[in-house]
């Protein structure tokens, strides 16, 4: 079966300081995408949709997308303040799109087939690829799975990171998400800060969501309805937005959709701060010299 992979390459590191999904931190200066892609490539997705802006769209395709266009095919979606449902537009003073369901809705004119969608800023490791592939090749028409990774394998040693905690009905399908914006190790411990300052403790082997999601086509439809929604009550503010997380928790509470939790052993990597680049370098060079990965990935 033909699938797309959809990376959202759209935002800007905040906290890291640049345009990740740029940075070079492979060996042989490949970027985290370039690893994805070849993962996604070897676990039998057949193309490629970037979801990105417009203003970084030349050096995308230069330093980027020219890596690829001679090994699969190749499509630019773009993210923009003003992509919204007919009726409705922007407030003024708003800078910012409006969170990750807006980038997958961006897409909808060109993704006709199952598909992933992935950050384009993390290295998540070939099992979750072949696990995603395969979830979509057997599931129907509104069912979907999402790759989940334990809590452990996701922390960074420099700083607190947000991450969705999973809970699972019996028949491993998705129960619910619930996002905690502060957990980080202290004194051995895995912690999470909640609003209030109380904290609550995690053992590690709790499910996350990392934004590795399997999708069908019939998810642009509901995109559209649920945006609308959003937008019918958040559309005046500055901040707010519209994430893939909360589409997939509506579709379940509302038994639109079920959402089939797979999971990953492997260790995410990604640069979340500064600090955290060297760890990633060191990271891929060793699986590198392992035979996981060739010296180089994509050769014309």
């Amino acid at each position: 079966m033909e699938k797309t992979l959809v990376l959202l390459a759209a935002g800007m590191g905040s906290r890291y300081g640049g345009l990740k999904q740029l940075d070079q931190l492979g060996p042989h200066g490949e970027t985290l995408m370039d690893y994805s892609i070849f993962d996604a490539l070897r676990a039998g997705f057949t193309r490629i949709v970037f979801i990105i802006r417009h203003d970084i769209e030349e050096e995308f395709k230069r330093v980027v997308g020219s890596r690829y266009d001679h090994v699969v095919d190749v499509a630019y979606a773009f993210q923009s303040l003003e992509d919204l449902p007919a009726g409705f537009t922007a407030p003024a003073g708003r800078t910012k799109p409006w969170g990750t369901g807006q980038a997958v809705y961006a897409a909808r004119n060109l993704v006709r087939t199952p598909f992933a969608v992935i950050n384009s800023d993390d290295f998540y490791g070939a099992d979750g690829y072949r696990k995603l592939a395969e979830g979509l090749d057997s599931a129907a028409r509104d069912e979907f799975c999402m790759c989940g990774f334990f809590l452990r394998n996701t922390l960074s040693e420099n700083g607190s990171v947000s991450r969705g905690i999973c809970s699972l009905n019996a028949d491993g399908t998705l129960k619910d998400v619930v996002e905690h914006t502060r957990i980080e190790r202290v004194n051995g411990k895995i912690l999470s800060t909640l609003e209030d300052g109380s904290q609550v403790e995690f053992t590690g082997s709790e499910v996350v969501s990392m934004n590795m999601w399997g999708f069908q086509p019939s998810l642009f439809g509901e995109l559209e309805r649920l945006f609308r929604a959003f937008l019918e009550e958040h559309s005046s503010e500055l901040k707010s937005e519209f994430y893939i997380p909360f589409v997939a928790d509506r579709l379940i509470q509302e038994g639109r959709a079920r959402v089939k939790v797979l999971t990953s052993a492997d260790t995410w990597f990604g640069v979340t701060y500064k600090e955290d680049k060297p760890v990633v370098q060191n990271g891929l060079r060793a699986l590198v010299e392992a035979g996981v990965y060739p010296e180089n990935l994509f050769r014309k």
